[in-house]
């Protein structure tokens, strides 16, 4: 009986101490969980309209705080919570007028990359000089996410944040890839170089090898790019360009826009015509060609003698050819079409858009969609078709190159018209659909990037703005307002050198997700023969 008094009145007396160190416990554990979805929020607010660039890097260094040393299926968790913390709030805007479902649905998909870039990252997180596999290791999941499921959404690389970066001009040496690695390397090597600090000052000792790296992780990118910046330029090389962009605003915001679609080519025909009359009386130079928007004229020209008359009227206002987004139906097919219409001659040359969106122009799984809810199949009743060649018009002279709307978070879409010929690039856009949401500013910042990667002026004409004006060396020269009517007219510098990142293409990204996939095999090899090891 003594000694069951005795055991009782420990057990007494241990519990109150024992279980607050449980709950401490529980909560400590609870802190990497935490770190990483608030360094993906971290992450998130780097990006446009925001100029806090340089957050990606601590952001990444809290990551790979988190990540370093773990299991894969730890990472694997991890790295799923850091890309909702990242995605959700980015890509918010997907649900503005469609509600949260398909914006859940598209974050909840979008992540799981994140979840295996962080079971990868961790993988790497042993092996010498991990900040470099780590880094690769990211942007092969960037590499991924832009062509899967569904052809691809690249929305949320890296190098889309950093328009106004000191990393930039890397965009020109290997375009988003490179440009995202380096990012992602300094904020890896910063968090390498803090950790290598506070062992130095409780052991008084740490590898000089992994001293070097961390130190090189966190050196090398910034100095990277500002070797590159010879590549910048916003010189003419081959003449300028008097360019008019046409934002004639939307009659409301929201999908609502669509159901009074003669009203929006009235607005952008109307804005053309005040533009020539100020040309007229001397007030503005005189464009060489003007640019539309995306959906300018959801009226198909073609088989609406109306719409075709108020575009030639706009047309012969300015006496100049316009590039005018339509929406055409030939041969059953139903295109997202610009249009090249001349004052004197009509439509002489199209371009069909190639990388449309899936559930915005076509909808995948359509069958079992309307199942689920018939209201977002009832939203997109007929499926665009894919245009199959690079869109390059000659405006007056000038090689333009189209990448319509979504295009250009897409680098293929982009590179090829300038391997076509394009002296500058558009943009035309149409984001009345998503109001006065991050989602425009997100996609000029896209644009920002092309520039500086291909050196080319690029406009974006959007229907209800930023539209905008961006010269070769990445910076805004003139921009429009929101759901306002507007018109910018300016002469730009027209080039025809290509950058590297032009000339190598796929190649730099080729490269970096071989990288991953050294380090990664490299760390299987090292966990297969530790537990050979301990099998002997």
């Amino acid at each position: 009986m003594t000694v069951t008094a005795t055991s009782v009145g420990e057990s007494d007396d241990v519990q109150p101490r024992t279980a607050p160190a449980q709950r401490g416990a529980r909560l400590l554990r609870l802190v990497p969980a935490a770190t990483a979805a608030l360094s993906g929020v971290l992450l998130y607010v780097s990006f446009p309209p925001r100029i806090l660039w340089w957050l990606a890097l601590p952001a990444f260094a809290a990551f790979g705080w988190v990540l370093r040393g773990r299991s894969v299926k730890a990472g694997l968790g991890l790295g799923y919570l850091f890309g909702l913390g990242f995605l959700l709030p980015l890509l918010v805007w997907t649900g503005v007028e469609v509600g949260p479902g398909p914006w859940l649905a598209l974050v909840a998909i979008e992540a799981l990359f994140v979840a295996l870039v962080g079971a990868g990252v961790a993988a790497v997180s042993r092996l010498p000089a991990w900040p470099v596999w780590a880094a690769a290791v990211w942007i092969a999941g960037e590499a991924a996410r832009a062509r899967v499921p569904f052809h691809g959404f690249p929305w949320g690389k890296i190098a889309f944040g950093q328009a106004d970066g000191v990393f930039l001009p890397l965009a020109a040496v290997g375009g988003t890839p490179v440009l995202g690695f380096a990012v992602v390397l300094c904020g890896f090597g910063l968090y390498e170089v803090i950790r290598l600090a506070v062992e130095a000052r409780r052991t008084r000792a740490i590898p000089r090898a992994a001293a070097i790296t961390a130190l090189l992780s966190l050196a090398v990118p910034p100095l990277a790019a500002l070797a590159a910046l010879p590549l910048v330029s916003d010189e003419a090389q081959t003449g300028t360009a008097t360019v008019a962009v046409i934002q004639g605003n939307v009659p409301r915001a929201g999908l609502g826009f669509n159901e009074q679609r003669r009203a929006v080519l009235d607005y952008h025909a109307r804005e053309t015509e005040r533009l020539a009359a100020e040309v007229k009386a001397g007030k503005v130079a005189r464009p060489d060609f003007v640019l539309w928007p995306e959906n300018s004229s959801d009226i198909d020209p073609f088989a609406n003698p109306d719409a075709r008359t108020v575009i030639d009227r706009a047309a012969k206002a300015i006496g100049a050819p316009i590039s005018v987004g339509g929406v055409v139906e030939r041969d059953g097919r139903l295109l997202n079409e610009q249009i090249l219409w001349d004052p004197e001659k009509g439509p002489l040359d199209t371009y069909d858009k190639r990388q449309i969106q899936p559930f915005g122009e076509y909808l995948p799984l359509r069958s079992l969609l309307d199942m689920i809810n018939k209201s977002w199949t009832s939203m997109v009743r007929q499926d665009f078709s894919r245009g199959s060649e690079p869109g390059v018009f000659t405006l007056d002279g000038t090689k333009v190159g189209l990448a319509t709307c979504y295009e250009a978070a897409f680098d293929w879409a982009v590179r090829d018209t300038v391997t076509h010929g394009a002296q500058m690039i558009s943009v035309p856009s149409n984001n009345a659909t998503f109001g006065r949401s991050e989602m425009t500013y997100q996609q000029l910042a896209m644009s920002r990037i092309r520039a500086v990667e291909h050196s080319r002026t690029v406009t974006v004409p959007v229907t209800s703005g930023v539209s905008a004006i961006i010269l070769p060396d990445g910076t805004i020269s003139q921009r429009s307002g929101m759901f306002v009517a507007d018109s910018l007219v300016q002469e730009v510098p027209l080039r025809s050198s290509e950058t590297p990142a032009t000339r190598f293409g796929v190649l730099p990204e080729l490269a970096l997700v071989l990288v991953a996939v050294g380090g990664l095999g490299w760390a299987v090899a090292v966990r297969v023969r530790g537990r050979r090891a301990g099998d002997v």
